[in-house]
């Protein structure tokens, strides 16, 4: 259950209950909270952070986009990490890094004080009521009528929740309609992404996705990416107009929680292999790498120890 899980709070381990702020501190009421979500994985070499240098590194590119002062090194956040996972004796689930102001705060301005460190480790099968798990079998999907936060109003790059109010409308807007996955586009019209999600379209045996630039530098996008390049997919990173949405052989978005989650309905088309060859092929090495059974990609993974 929650209520049993250790939080690590500023350099301390308290329990869940303790990890609290005040309802008017700048973070809660101006959403100046920077955070990331890792996945925790059982592979072979037991339990393992995947990815987890990279990151502690956008978390810290966020902090320098904002303005904001880290009150921890690289190492420091790194090994916290990993103490966490370890105090809560996991093997699998996810870890939320939230970084914050606590004080109360009335101007929109932040406090000019180092941030708030929090780090949470939970199992949703243990942890979540009513948790269901993202299966193979794939997800529906939608445009949204809301379109994609611009890069020119704020930093689209940095991983805050303010910016998230965008992706809850877009996934409520779909919700709303019967689906489960809002897809919304930029703001010249292309295919963005998800709420929480980037979004990749198959089309003759080649995998696009939307280039950076109005979408977050995902780490999942990242390693899918790489992981086709090692499977000699063909890619391809650009401005996709929607049409391709109607067009494509295949199609799937990905996150922390489903790094490979196929689309067998978008809007009112059904797509008739879900998930089809190359969206199998994609997933299945994914399995493997995250299972720690694929020498080539080891140092993705960081062992708890």
């Amino acid at each position: 259950m929650l209520t049993d899980r250790i939080v690590y709070l500023n350099g301390n381990f308290v329990p869940w209950g303790h990890a609290t702020v005040h309802i008017m501190c700048h973070s809660f009421s101006r959403g100046s909270a920077i955070f990331e979500v890792l996945g925790l994985h059982r592979t072979d070499l037991g339990a393992a952070i995947f990815r987890l240098d990279e990151h502690i590194n956008r978390l810290f590119r966020s902090a320098k986009i904002l303005g904001m002062e880290m009150p921890l090194s690289h190492d420091d956040l790194f090994a916290a990490a990993l103490q966490t996972v370890k105090t809560n004796r996991l093997e699998r689930g996810f870890i939320k890094i939230v970084c914050y102001y606590p004080q109360v705060a009335f101007e929109i301005s932040p406090p000019q004080n180092p941030l708030d460190v929090s780090i949470f480790v939970l199992d949703p099968l243990q942890d979540l009521e009513h948790q269901q798990l993202l299966g193979k079998e794939g997800t529906t999907l939608c445009l949204s009528k809301w379109r994609k936060l611009d890069p020119q109003t704020v930093p689209i790059e940095a991983k805050v929740a303010a910016n998230y109010l965008n992706g809850m409308v877009a996934r409520m807007e779909a919700e709303k309609r019967g689906f489960e996955n809002g897809l919304m586009l930029d703001t010249q019209g292309f295919i963005a992404e998800g709420g929480t999600h980037s979004v990749f379209v198959i089309k003759n045996h080649c995998l696009m996705t939307p280039s950076l630039g109005t979408v977050l530098e995902s780490i999942t996008r990242k390693t899918l990416l790489e992981v086709a390049e090692y499977l000699k997919i063909e890619t391809w990173e650009g401005r996709i107009r929607p049409q391709l949405l109607y067009e494509a052989d295949e199609m799937f978005i990905s996150g922390t929680p489903a790094k490979v989650l196929p689309v067998h309905r978008f809007e009112d088309r059904f797509l008739e292999r879900t998930p089809g060859p190359l969206t199998r092929k994609l997933s299945d090495l994914v399995d493997e790498i995250v299972a720690g059974r694929i020498e080539r990609f080891r140092h993705w993974l960081f062992p708890v120890g």
